[in-house]
């Protein structure tokens, strides 16, 4: 049987891509230039992966954004990334939480995505 080996894409629409690229360019520089941004497998930190994750149909993990999804991006500074699209202009919701395997923080982007940081856990910063 085949099988699938990891995300190979998100996908999704914006009223403005171009816009929405180079506000991520600018505020997390991720990008450059182009319609769309590549992480190569080797760019994650060893305890960083990918997860995909279907959530059900009455969630509110994704609110206050109402969009069917949110995407999750590994950051090396989470509360400096945060800080950062704060200056931006998104809107940093919720509390920073730690978990055995990481930090996390979300935003909302211009778009209105809520936006999932997660700063994996390492080896200096495990309890």
């Amino acid at each position: 049987m085949a099988r699938v080996l990891g995300l190979g894409g998100l996908f999704f629409k914006s009223p403005d891509p171009e816009r929405l690229l180079a506000w991520y360019a600018k505020w997390l520089g991720i990008g450059d230039g182009k319609s769309s941004v590549e992480f190569p497998a080797n760019a994650l930190p060893p305890r960083g992966f990918t997860v995909w994750s279907p959530f059900p149909a009455n969630t509110d993990y994704f609110t206050p954004s109402k969009r069917e999804f949110m995407f999750n991006l590994v950051v090396d500074d989470l509360d400096g990334a945060l800080g950062q699209v704060h200056l931006g202009g998104a809107q940093v919701v919720g509390e920073v939480e730690e978990h055995e395997y990481g930090r996390f923080g979300w935003f909302i982007d211009p778009d209105g995505n809520k936006v999932e940081l997660w700063q994996p856990s390492t080896p200096e910063n495990e309890q």
